[in-house]
Formats: C-alpha cells, structure tokens, sequence
C-alpha cells in the first residue's frame, strides 16, 4: 500500500466516491424523515460530488484538491450538498502546498474540512452530517495510520458508529425511525474513496459526464399519472418494446426469418423497427394491443425484458412539458434583455417551481427566475449565472425553501459583481408576501432589505401532498397514498382525497389574524375541484380575501399562504 498519493489519484478517489455514491442514490433519498415523495438528499449529494469529478485534474495533491473544491462550490445544491461542498473545501485548505499527501496531510486536511463545514451552517444541528463528519475525523485523528488507506479506514468506522447514533441526537430521526441521509452518503463516498486506494476498479458504465445534471434532472422526472384519468380515452396507443430469446423448443434461432414477426406487427400497429442479433430478437412498434405482440412473439421464445409505456399519458405530460419549455425560454429571453439593459439600482432573483407561480412571480416584480425548489433544488452555480443576467447594484435572493438557503449564501459569498443580499425566505409563502411588499423605488438598499424581512413575518405557508409510505405522526396513523396537509414539518391533516385534506387543513388553521388567503393549486388537481375549494374557503372565512392561482408545481396539490 503506498504511503502517499499525488494529485490524480485523489482525484480518482473522488471519481470512486461518486460512483459509489450513485449506486446508493435512491436508498439515500429514501431516508426522509418527511413521508412525501420529496426525498432528495442523494440527488443533491451526488450532483455536487459531479462538479468536482469533472474538475480537471493535477499532478500535486494541492492544485488537485483544489480545483475539485471549486467545482464542489459552484455545483452544490440542498442544505446536505452546501455542507459536503464545505468539506471538501476545507480539505483543499488543508491540503495546500502538498504534492504527495500521507496519512498525517490527510488529518489535517479532514480537520480543517470540519472547520469550513460547520462554519457554512449558522446554526449547525448535531445528529446530522455535520456530526458525523466531526466525530469521525476527531476518532481518525486519534488513530496511528500509516498510509492514507488506514486513515480513511479509521473514518470510515467511526462514521458508520456515529451514523446510527444520529437518531438519538434528532428526535424526528427517531420519529421516523431512520439515520440521517446526509451522513449516509457520506460514508457511501467515503468507501469509494477507500476501495479505489484497495485497488478495486471504478465501474466505466459512462454514467459521469459534464452533462450528468442534466440527464438525471430528465430522468428524475416522474409522469403525472393524472394525466390520463377515468374519463380519458386511449388515442395513441402503447409504445411496446422487447428483447426475445428464440428457444430451441420453439423454433430453430439459427434458421429463424424474422419477417414472420415483422408482417404480424404491421398489421396491428405502426412504427415497426425489429432486428435480431444471434437469437435475440429486439423489437418496438406502437399499438391498441400489446397483448396481441406478447402472445404472438411468445410463440417463438421467452422475454428477456419488457416495456410498455401507453402513449397518450406520454403525450398529455408532453403538452405539460411543452408549456414549461416554453416558460424556460421566455425566460431566458428576459434574462438576455435583462443582462445588455442598463444598471438598475435594484433587483429580485426569486426560486420558484411550476409555471403558475414563476409566471405570478414575475408580474410581482421578480426580475429572475431560477427553476427549483422542493426535490429539484438549484445549485449555487445556477445563482450565479441569475446574478450575472441581472444589471443591479443590488440583488435581492428569495430562495423560497430551506433547502435552498445554503445555496444562496454560497452563491452571494462566491459573487464579487453586485452586492448579493439573500432574505431567507424558507417558504413559496414567505417569498409571495416578500415580493408583494417590494418597492425598489423606495429608500436604500437596507431599507429595502428591511422591508423585505418584515414582509415575511407572521405569513403561513400549508401544503397537501400525497403521503409516501405508512407513517405515525402524533395520533395520526397516516397511510400510502392519503393526502396530508401540514405546516412546515407538522402534520395536521389527512384523508383520502385531495379536497378533503384541504378542508381538513384549513379547520386546524387560525383565519383570524390574515385578511388574504392564496390557495395555489398543483398539476395534480382539478379546476373544477380547485374552484370549488377556493368556494368553501370563502363560505367558511368570510373576513379573508381569497385568490385563487394555478401554479402547475409538483409534490403539492395545493399550497395555501396566509398573510
């Protein structure tokens, strides 16, 4: 085992920290406390280790470690990818002027790496990863290692103890009966990092490249299964594709004509492609009855595998995505303008999912949008280039989720062009009564600020969403596929269908205090249902003013903001 490594086989550790991260990706998401499909910690994770493993590489360990770090900063993204960007930064700074690293460079890099990674978080919570990083160099520290491979050994075993102590430090951890996510991919990274110092391989399955982000933001996007309901009427067909296998006890696969297979499938769909390699056949065509495919083709051999995907759900998400792309490029066309107009005092960059509320956004007065929030937080990168579309002396960031606060600071700390001052807004509520309040033609920019801040207290943010797994939550025995309405973490609603939550929701909220309610309704819900709710809420509080937006988010049906 070598006693020291140089600046490409770090940087190989980190290529091996993300592929092992990768393959834990879901289980990690799956680690969330909350019981909606929102869990993202492993997306995030992974998407900042892909910033630095597509950082150049270099021969000496500093100039290496260097530039991964930097490319950690600009691509982290959630609270868990600001902290491990933070890290990693922090042992570049312990690393610097090393151009061979040994076991004891590497306790004074992972050190100093705690350092930087709590001073990221004002007020850090233990039970986190935060603590595991902590405990787990404090005990590395203490241990006699020899080679970079001992020490990353001694981090790993005490990272795994302090992992499973996480819930007795974090009572809702212990609630939902889980460790913390954050610190669960840290050690999947850090046995990456291990294994590749082992000897073993890094996969090359092509999963990392500069377009990794991308390709897992396409993929990562669900079908809304609503889009094709009880009344709707299958126009398209399926889109059906398979591999066979000739069996020898069918058919001979050496004599096979596949014209056979081919002649069936023209009569009963279109878009036929179909080919065969040795005695596999692989085929795709579009039809009213993919059964008929199955049972024909089963004639000849078995399946190796199969997909059928009904494309006229396909085409309705279609349309939806159509109508988001075309958001995007409105978007950006206002940022082009934006960026060659002249310099402004002041302006608003704002995040916000769903083409409702990022359309409403802008009539208040944001001048930027960038797309996230809940499950697809953006990167501090993604600020950036927002800031740089901007000709303001000052902006003003609404993250709008707490998820997202860590990014924006990072971003404002990296940016030196304008002075960047985020409002840590933690809700789509807060960040609405924020914009409603913004009068850039009033006062300096600390009196602008100070409006801003004032603008978000006392607002309540409520959300109903579907309930991901069986969970307990106080006296509620919740179950998969409820609808629950909450505030913040706390659960106050359920019930089987989306109005009834809602109406559930609002009888547990306190009215009396706020004179407009914005009910925001999500792509999973219905106009007419939307319209009728908007009804019963004015019925019920006739003192409130009650408006009505469709937002087009995910994960929420409904979103309700109280001011």
């Amino acid at each position: 085992m070598s006693l020291t490594l140089n600046g490409r086989e770090y940087s190989k550790m980190i290529l091996a920290g993300a592929h092992s991260l990768k393959r834990h990706v879901k289980e990690i998401n799956d680690l969330n406390v909350f019981p909606i499909p929102d869990g993202d910690t492993g997306d995030n994770m992974l998407l900042t280790m892909l910033g630095g493993e597509n950082a150049a590489s270099a021969d000496d360990v500093s100039t290496a470690a260097r530039k991964i770090a930097d490319g950690m900063l600009l691509s982290a993204r959630g609270n868990s990818g600001v902290i491990l960007s933070q890290f990693f930064d922090g042992i570049a700074a312990g690393f610097d002027g090393v151009t061979d690293a040994a076991a004891g460079d590497f306790k004074k890099a992972f050190t100093t790496g705690v350092k930087h990674a709590y001073r990221a978080v004002m007020e850090p919570t233990e039970g986190t990863i935060l603590t595991v990083i902590r405990e787990a160099s404090a005990y590395a520290e203490t241990v006699d290692c020899e080679d970079p491979a001992a020490y990353l050994t001694a981090f790993i075993q005490e990272a795994k103890a302090s992992l499973e102590r996480t819930p007795e430090l974090l009572p809702v951890l212990k609630k939902a009966g889980v460790v913390d996510s954050g610190g669960a991919g840290l050690i999947c990274i850090a046995e990456g990092m291990l294994a590749v110092l082992n000897g073993e391989d890094i996969p090359d399955d092509g999963a990392f490249s500069h377009d990794s982000a991308a390709v897992m933001s396409a993929t990562h996007q669900d079908l809304d299964l609503d889009l094709f309901n009880e009344d709707s009427v299958l126009e398209f067909g399926y889109c059906t594709e398979l591999l066979l296998r000739l069996q020898n006890i069918k058919t001979n696969p050496a004599t096979f004509n596949i014209e056979i297979i081919k002649d069936y499938l023209k009569d009963i769909g279109n878009s036929v492609v179909i080919f065969q390699t040795g005695s596999i056949v692989k085929l795709h065509v579009h039809t009213m009855t993919p059964d008929k495919v199955l049972a024909f083709c089963q004639q000849f051999g078995e399946f190796l595998t199969v997909k059928i995907e009904n494309m006229s759900l396909q085409h309705n998400n279609l349309e939806e995505q159509i109508e988001d792309d075309s958001m995007a490029i409105n978007e950006a066309t206002r940022r082009a303008t934006l960026a060659g107009a002249e310099k402004k005092p002041y302006a608003i960059v704002a995040v916000a999912a769903g083409a409702g509320i990022q359309e409403t956004f802008r009539e208040l007065g944001a001048d930027v949008i960038v797309d996230g929030g809940q499950s697809m937080n953006p990167s501090s990168e993604a600020f950036i280039d927002a800031f740089d579309s901007v000709s303001a002396d000052t902006i003003f960031v609404l993250p709008n989720n707490g998820n997202v606060v860590l990014a924006a600071l990072q971003a404002a700390k990296l940016y030196d062009k304008a002075d960047i001052r985020v409002i840590q807004t933690k809700t789509i509520g807060e960040g609405y009564a924020a914009l409603t309040m913004y009068s850039p033609d009033e006062g300096c920019a600390d009196d602008v600020e100070e409006a801003l801040n004032f603008a978000t207290e006392g607002v309540i943010t409520a959300e109903v969403s579907r309930c991901a797994r069986d969970s307990e939550f106080g006296d509620l025995s919740l179950k998969e596929g409820q609808y629950i309405g909450f505030v913040g973490k706390e659960i106050l609603a359920s019930g089987d269908s989306r109005r009834d939550a809602v109406n559930e929701l609002c009888g547990k909220l306190d009215f009396s205090d706020h004179e407009i309610c914005i009910l925001i309704a999500g792509r999973g819900a219905d106009k007419d249902e939307a319209d009728a709710i908007r009804g019963e809420l004015e019925a019920s509080h006739r003192n409130t003013e009650v408006y009505l937006i469709d937002g087009k988010q995910d994960i929420y049906d409904y979103i309700l903001i109280l001011e």
